[in-house]
């Protein structure tokens, strides 16, 4: 794919904008791209970004590898739960945004829930070759810490595939620029909606 015929231009973004009535939720695996693609995507929309990781972090006044090395993975999802919900405002008003949440976000049903319900879920999707050497950049990644990188992902992928792919929309994020990725997340937006 050309990178210019991949691009959208601004007022065809301006009119995809002013068509998205929710927030736009990046789910996938970590070291998909989310945190960064989504503050593309914000950026590109004139809309808010929030990322739930860096929200989990705030509210608990720690980082996220402590929170599951003290209290556990359950307690973190519980966590996470409420803060996907006061992001995305599970009230009657939802809020125009950007929104990437953590790899294991999605596969809790009442958070599938209320993104499906509330959002548009874009899958973010990447082979495991991409998603390892970019993993590798970051050493915040409690999943990865108890073996093999590969393998870990690997299981994970499969384990969460299935929650995935309940999501509205599917965008492969291999190795391309971000504004490639933002772009055609927004054309499969523009056709969903």
């Amino acid at each position: 794919m050309e990178l210019d015929a991949a691009l959208l231009s601004s007022s065809e973004i301006a009119r995809i904008a002013r068509r998205i009535d929710r927030p736009l939720v990046l789910v996938g695996m970590m070291g998909v791209g989310k945190t960064t693609v989504g503050r593309k995507l914000a950026h590109m929309l004139h809309m808010p970004f929030s990322d739930a990781d860096e929200e989990i972090e705030r509210a608990a006044h720690m980082p996220i590898p402590e929170i599951f090395a003290t209290y556990g993975e359950p307690y973190f999802r519980a966590g996470e739960r409420r803060v996907i919900a006061r992001l995305i405002g599970a009230g009657r008003h939802v809020d125009r945004k950007v929104l990437s949440t953590g790899g294991g976000a999605f596969v809790d049903d009442a958070t599938r829930a209320l993104i499906l319900e509330k959002g548009i879920a874009v899958w973010l999707d990447s082979d495991i070759t991409t998603l390892i050497e970019r993993v590798g950049r970051k050493d915040n990644r409690p999943l990865l810490k108890t073996g093999d990188p590969r393998e870990i992902l690997t299981r994970l992928r499969t384990e969460r595939e299935p929650f995935y792919a309940q999501a509205h929309i599917h965008i492969s994020s291999n190795a391309q620029p971000h504004q490639v990725t933002a772009s055609k997340i927004l054309k499969a937006v523009d056709q969903w909606l």
